[in-house]
């Protein structure tokens, strides 16, 4: 059970990381070399939407303190496995055209988010 919520932080923490990261997304657009769009309204949803998947990650971690429930490691398997897929989709068909830092740094991102389900998804199934 400890690994479990050993990961359930991990987690937490790569998804406020990726949350502020996609907030401040024009600046972090150009520093990395991603795509800036005209208007950074859905960067910015999704950054809203991976800092409340770590606010739900740390709910769960705390939840016996608290007494509520958040985003068990089920959903962070699900949540981290289609969004690093798809990710990996787009850097290999979509034909983008971005600097080789900004797919290095796509590439890093998709692998992080494939590897820590991985791992959550071994740890859950043995306690499962």
């Amino acid at each position: 059970m400890r690994s479990v919520s050993i990961l359930l932080l991990l987690d937490a923490f790569i998804n406020y990381l990726l949350g502020v990261l996609c907030l401040f997304y024009p600046f972090v657009a150009e520093m990395m070399g991603v795509p800036v769009v005209e208007n950074a309204f859905y960067p910015n949803i999704l950054g809203a939407v991976l800092f409340g998947i770590g606010i739900a990650l740390t709910i769960e971690y705390f939840k016996e303190q608290i007494g509520w429930t958040g985003l068990g490691l089920g959903g962070a398997v699900v949540i981290n496995l289609s969004g690093g897929i798809v990710l990996m989709i787009w850097l290999v068909f979509g034909n983008m055209t971005i600097p080789f830092r900004g797919h290095l740094f796509l590439w890093i991102l998709a692998l992080i988010l494939v590897f820590i389900s991985s791992i959550e998804l071994v740890v859950h199934t043995k306690n499962s």
